[in-house]
């Protein structure tokens, strides 16, 4: 079989190959890992369809897929003593999830235009495992048609949201969906997040254990179909807040709920014909603020609520 004919075999795409070849160079990444991450690439659809519940076969393959999972735990450090093994002990918040980001932040993630190599941002990111960010082509962007929103049975339109960046995601994506991916730009990447955000949408920078234990994607989340923000609202801690939390201005404040509204996560109620924020509730998104035609209510920087995910401030880290 010559070279061709090798990388025309939808199972040894070159981008599997490169997927692969990194995933080695990894310490504690597993071949089970990167299994996994194959698995969740290569039918992602199915994957989050039956993460949500929402495929026919999700009675089977969701407690087939958790026992494989157990057969295979990992923790991100060698633990030394019992203690520590209990505390290192990994959840499934920790292998998968995304950090909340306002719109401004989330345009400079996405315009970088350099590789970037942050292997370890606890603050940032607190969870266990995926929480670097290490950008190979960062101009390399895929959009995805989400498959959240292609579980629904009404989804939100456009469907066409998720932009996956960077290699080898990005190659892998298109590779293996070529029907449901198409090439963007940087330019055209911050576009689409504009427009989702003018739709009263989240952004949210995902990162993955079986993805190489980094960032790999910027989603554009609603409530009614994002699988990552329901399992938040009922109890699995995964996405973590922006750093920032909404603040009313009630002098300013004229009661008229479109915060309320809006607000992806219930964290706004109207009390006495204004608006509250819930603290714990707040992820400081942005998206109540950007829809105040008052001006009543702005993003207030909190430190209990972790570090912003700003790549200008911690490239000057470096």
């Amino acid at each position: 079989m010559d070279e061709q004919q090798k990388d025309s075999n939808p199972f040894i795409c070159p981008s599997t190959r490169k997927f692969f070849r990194e995933s080695r160079t990894i310490n504690n990444h597993s071949l089970w890992d990167f299994v996994h991450g194959y698995i969740y690439g290569r039918w992602i659809y199915l994957y989050i369809a039956v993460a949500k519940g929402r495929h026919p076969s999700a009675k089977i393959l969701g407690p087939l897929f958790s026992f494989i999972s157990l057969l295979f735990p990992k923790s991100k450090v060698e633990p030394r003593t019992a203690i520590s093994r209990e505390n290192e002990r990994i959840t499934f918040a920790d292998g998968y999830h995304g950090k909340v980001m306002p719109l401004e932040k989330a345009g400079r993630l996405i315009t970088v235009n350099k590789p970037i190599s942050l292997p370890d941002l606890e603050q940032v990111i607190p969870y266990k495992r995926a929480r670097a960010i290490i950008l190979e082509n960062p101009d390399h962007i895929a959009l995805l048609k989400c498959p959240c929103r292609a579980a629904q049975e009404k989804p939100c339109q456009p469907e066409d949201v998720c932009l996956v960046i960077g290699e080898p995601f990005a190659s892998f994506i298109v590779e293996h969906h070529p029907d449901k991916t198409r090439w963007v730009t940087q330019q055209e990447a911050v576009a689409i997040m504009a427009a989702e955000a003018e739709r009263g949408h989240v952004h949210h920078a995902f990162f993955k254990d079986a993805m190489l234990d980094r960032f790999y994607a910027i989603c554009n989340c609603c409530s009614c179909c994002c699988g990552a923000i329901n399992a938040h609202r009922n109890g699995t801690p995964m996405l973590a807040s922006s750093g920032y939390v909404s603040e009313v201005d009630h002098d300013l404040c004229i009661g008229c709920g479109t915060c309320s509204g809006f607000c992806q996560f219930d964290a706004i109620t109207m009390v006495d014909g204004l608006a509250h924020v819930n603290f714990e509730k707040c992820m400081g998104c942005g998206v109540c603020a950007s829809k105040c035609e008052q001006g009543a209510i702005l993003l207030r920087l909190e430190p209990a609520k972790g570090e912003p995910l700003d790549i200008c401030t911690l490239q000057g880290r470096q």
